[in-house]
């Protein structure tokens, strides 16, 4: 057995505690096994350390190495016989594992919710990453275009890019990004923290964000932070206690987007008049809005809507049963590569529904769409010319063509249903100025009465006119 010994008397410093200049090292040996039949062992401070290896190669360049660090005069640990420079080098990667950059970490998060999260969920989470990567540029000369690492964060953090190269205009940006993002232990210091919270808070153009997307992107990278946590990346949340100034009831609804019953069948009469020379795109249009207007369904759940799913007799009342929503997240964010994704209803347990009354004109607008339209293969009751999902685009441009045609001018230059959703906000609003008890109203809604009851505050009272003579029934002057 040939062993070299490199004994501690040989240098002058002492080695560190842990450590020991006493080493000795054994040629490569033979062991029964099929796998790993090559050992190597050495001694350490009087404690044998040992390794197995596929191939004598392999083996011998280990030795090689192990035999370099003795001749250089380096200590060696004790506990697992590593020589210090691997040790360093173990101990610097594992400082960079703990404190990775933004666009690492980025990454790394969104691997790990990839799986369990709905397209529109990856899609909010990936925009929260991206807007929070505009303040961990830090100061590096020629930094990209926020546009730029907006787009090059999203791109980067699908698992699925993962082994792909970045789209050409893309590549500098993620090389940039690679190399100069700032790290995670950035986030205790308060102006990065400030930077971070800004970005959150406003667009590109440096207008405030909607409340929504504020909230929106405030819960993605607050979810981001508990994974920090629990990574031993950061000890706290850095944002925990920050509010924003603008944030204060400004999701509630706003009273001049909510239509009158009058400016209700007008649009909907309107929707009918659009595109009528080219395949119909307002006639198959308008039960879907009228769905909207007169059983709050969101978009989504309008486009998942199935003929199964309604009751509607010639007479009376009906019912809608709301299994399935088909929001658009764009094929990269779902896991069936189409623009739409299949979800369950929103906020509720997957499988959970919701059974929604519908009135006489909604179940005649929908008998007569189903009599001229008929159903796709898969029994949805709207769908575009060929049969495929109803795509927001689609509705959206409907809708835009629409409001000139029933509304006068000034009216159209106003918040007046500006959006589709703001029919909902009507439907929502009428229940409530009906006398239907707010937990009622957010059963049929799908809404929490948390969210009723916040959001509606300034629109479920009557009129100033009503509620003043209230005031003075109450005081006797009347």
């Amino acid at each position: 057995m040939s062993t070299i010994n490199l004994g501690a008397g040989q240098l002058n410093s002492p080695a560190p505690e842990g450590f020991s200049f006493d080493v000795r090292l054994w040629k490569v040996g033979k062991i029964n096994s099929k796998t790993r039949p090559y050992q190597l062992r050495w001694k350490v401070g009087g404690k044998v350390s040992s390794a197995t290896f596929a191939t004598v190669t392999l083996a011998d360049g280990r030795r090689s190495q192990l035999r370099q660090a003795m001749n250089k005069g380096e200590p060696f640990r004790i506990s697992d016989g590593l020589p210090a420079s691997e040790v360093r080098a173990a101990e610097a990667a594992a400082q960079v594992r703990r404190d990775p950059t933004w666009f690492d970490f980025s990454r790394e998060y969104m691997a790990t919710r990839w799986r369990g999260d709905a397209a529109k969920t990856r899609e909010g989470l990936a925009d929260s990453l991206a807007s929070a990567a505009l303040a961990m540029l830090g100061e590096a000369s020629n930094p990209p275009s926020l546009e730029d690492v907006r787009l090059a964060t999203r791109w980067t953090v699908v698992p699925a890019h993962a082994s792909e190269e970045p789209p050409e205009g893309l590549k500098p940006v993620c090389a940039w990004l690679a190399d100069h993002s700032l790290r995670l232990s950035a986030l205790r210091d308060p102006r990065v923290v400030r930077e971070v919270h800004y970005r959150l808070s406003f667009k590109l153009d440096d207008s405030p964000a909607a409340s929504d997307t504020y909230k929106r992107r405030r819960r993605g990278f607050n979810t981001a932070m508990e994974y920090a946590i629990q990574e031993g990346y950061l000890e706290e949340n850095p944002l925990a206690g920050l509010r924003r100034p603008t944030a204060s009831g400004d999701d509630q609804v706003d009273p001049r987007v909510l239509v009158n019953e009058v400016q209700g069948r007008q649009l909907l009469t309107a929707v009918s008049y659009v595109g009528s020379v080219h395949r119909n795109r307002g006639r198959r249009l308008v039960a879907f809005f009228g769905c909207i207007l007169y059983a709050a369904m969101r978009p989504a759940e309008g486009v998942g809507l199935k003929r199964a799913d309604c009751d509607l007799p010639e007479k009376g009342w009906g019912t809608l049963t709301l299994r399935e929503t088909r929001p658009v997240s764009g094929k990269k964010w779902t896991d069936s590569g189409e623009r739409h994704d299949r979800r369950g209803l929103k906020s509720r347990e997957r499988g959970k529904e919701r059974v929604v009354p519908i009135p006489p004109i909604l179940v005649a607008m929908l008998r007569d769409h189903l009599n001229e339209f008929g159903t796709a293969k898969d029994g949805r009751v709207f769908h575009n010319e060929r049969g495929g999902v109803l795509g927001s685009s689609s509705y959206w441009r409907v809708w835009q063509e629409a409001r000139p045609l029933a509304l006068p001018p000034n009216k159209v230059a106003s918040p007046l249903a500006q959006k589709p959703y703001h029919l909902r906000s009507t439907c929502i609003t009428n229940w409530l100025r009906a006398g239907l008890p707010v937990a009622e109203v957010a059963r049929r809604a799908g809404n929490s009465p948390e969210v009723i009851h916040r959001r509606y505050a300034g629109v479920i009272d009557e009129t100033e006119t009503e509620n003043n003579k209230k005031i003075e029934q109450a005081m006797g002057w009347l």
